[in-house]
């Protein structure tokens, strides 16, 4: 199981409706508007690193008002 945390960057007044849209996407355990760099913090539960990656290029970055990720892979 690989463990990660995705920082997503949104368009001004896009947060909310882009936090319903990616807690829906099957790999999100949790996500989280965030005050600082980044607007929104999802953690994704996936079987391998391809599948986070997958899920945050595909699914994540699709999404009209995201205009930034980071991804960190837990190393524990």
């Amino acid at each position: 199981m690989v463990h990660a945390y995705v920082m997503v960057q949104t368009a001004a007044g896009k947060s909310e409706e882009l936090l319903s849209a990616i807690e829906s996407i099957p790999p999100v355990e949790e996500a989280h508007i965030v005050a600082g760099d980044y607007d929104i913090i999802a953690e994704v539960d996936a079987g391998a690193v391809y599948d986070v990656l997958e899920a945050v290029s595909s699914d994540i970055q699709s999404h009209d008002g995201v205009t930034d990720t980071r991804t960190y892979i837990a190393m524990v």
